[in-house]
């Protein structure tokens, strides 16, 4: 593990020659500030290059750029700049354009190393693209590895779940709430609150009054314009049990009518959400194919959201020599406080994507539900090995890695005679 990850820093600082020219970039709203130094760490621009985030800014850059490769005799360059927010995408993406090589900086990093040139905790755009451009040249960055698209692909995605889907759990708790004290016990009655019967009922008849003004032969037949199979006899039995309900139900009455408008504008809501991820979903799912190694996740049994994350926060796996450098993109890598006698306790770094994290973890706990490899490696885990659960998964979580980085190296499918090794109690 060591060796690999010594291995890859070696091979970036390496990458940074006697002729390379490392730019390093402070990305802003509206202006961006660009240092230049050597492999040495010399700095190489009498003043900062500053730059507006259009257009005519990056021609200015790229004009900049190329003139003190004229001057310091370098036929070669790299520019770093950290890889946070969102500013930092079209300058990166034309730059890629232009030819020129660019590399992300974790921000942890310059934090961490923003006192190495003056002993100052002081901060400026200058002084942070000196510590962009430090980190780069000794290897302390990753490489653009895939393009741009990929990453605006799924972050189309990203951005539904991260508003949409933080909407839909206060929508499902609100509307929850609001139809609970209009009408108690649907909820129990209803089976999944957010099913297509549930969410038809609390459309057309979601207070008692309304029920009891309907036979159950209506309330099936209401129930049919928004289900392909309302349930025959079953559908009427259900119908009778909620008019069963609404004779006796004690909720609350006070506002009744200002309770359902606020209910009909929620599960309006809901469904407009709903709406969104189910096209955000399906733009993704058309263009995986397009991705190289996409197809190879897939075989594994990773979903479609999963397999999006992977290739955008994992980036491109063949690149990769290890599946332990996937979980340190995820923050799955363990770290542990030890100093003279004092030997702390070994934890999750979380330095990493939180939504690779997420759909690593969940990955694994779909596949131990039909994956056969999996499911063995996780009995004798647990039988065997005496682990916990979670330890057990954790460990998966590792194997899924390491499966994922040779399948993208090798180009070959999930094979599962290749994924369980032989298991020795």
């Amino acid at each position: 593990m060591k060796s690999n990850l010594i291995k890859s820093q070696n091979q970036r600082v390496e990458r940074i020659s006697t002729s390379t020219l490392v730019i390093g970039i402070d990305i802003a709203k509206e202006k961006h500030a660009a240092q230049a130094i050597n492999f040495l760490g010399i700095v190489l621009t009498k003043r900062p290059i500053l730059f507006s985030n259009d257009l005519a800014g990056f021609e200015h850059l790229e004009q900049s750029i190329r003139k003190l490769q004229k001057i310091h005799g370098m036929n070669d360059v790299v520019v770093g700049m950290e890889s946070t927010g969102h500013y930092w995408f079209n300058i990166a993406n034309w730059l890629v354009g232009q030819g020129i090589d660019v590399a992300l900086v974790n921000p942890m990093t310059t934090k961490r190393n923003k006192e190495n040139r003056d002993n100052s905790p002081s901060k400026s755009d200058p002084k942070d693209a000196l510590v962009v451009a430090d980190a780069v040249s000794r290897g302390f960055s990753r490489p653009l590895l895939q393009r741009m698209k990929h990453s605006a692909v799924y972050g189309l995605w990203l951005q539904t779940e991260s508003t949409g889907l933080l909407n839909l759990d206060v929508l499902k708790t609100e509307s929850t709430a609001g139809s609970i004290s209009v009408f108690p016990n649907t909820d129990k009655h209803l089976m999944t609150f957010f099913s297509d019967r549930s969410l038809a009922t609390l459309r057309r008849f979601p207070a008692p009054s309304d029920i009891l003004q309907l036979t159950s032969e209506q309330m099936v037949q209401i129930w049919s314009e928004y289900m392909t199979r309302p349930g025959g006899e079953r559908g009427k039995n259900k119908a009778l049990e909620l008019q069963s309900l609404a004779r006796h139900s004690v909720g609350d009455t006070s506002a009744l009518e200002e309770d359902k408008w606020e209910l009909r504008h929620l599960i309006e809501e809901y469904e407009r959400i709903r709406r969104i991820i189910d096209e955000a979903d399906q733009m993704i799912e058309k263009a995986l194919p397009e991705i190289p190694c996409s197809n190879l996740i897939r075989s594994v049994g990773a979903s479609v959201p999963a397999t999006a994350a992977i290739l955008a926060f994992g980036g491109d796996l063949r690149k990769l020599s290890h599946g332990k450098q996937l979980l340190r993109k995820a923050g799955l890598n363990l770290a542990e406080r030890s100093s003279g006698k004092y030997k702390g306790q070994i934890k999750l770094t979380k330095r990493g994507n939180s939504l690779l994290r997420k759909h690593l973890y969940f990955t694994v706990f779909h596949l131990l539900s039909f994956n056969g490899a999996f499911q063995a490696m996780h009995v004798h885990n647990t039988e065997v090995k005496r682990m916990t659960k979670m330890q057990s998964m954790m460990k998966l979580i590792g194997k899924l890695a390491r499966i994922l980085v040779a399948m993208a190296r090798e180009g070959q499918a999930f094979s599962p005679d290749k994924a369980q090794p032989p298991l020795a109690a």
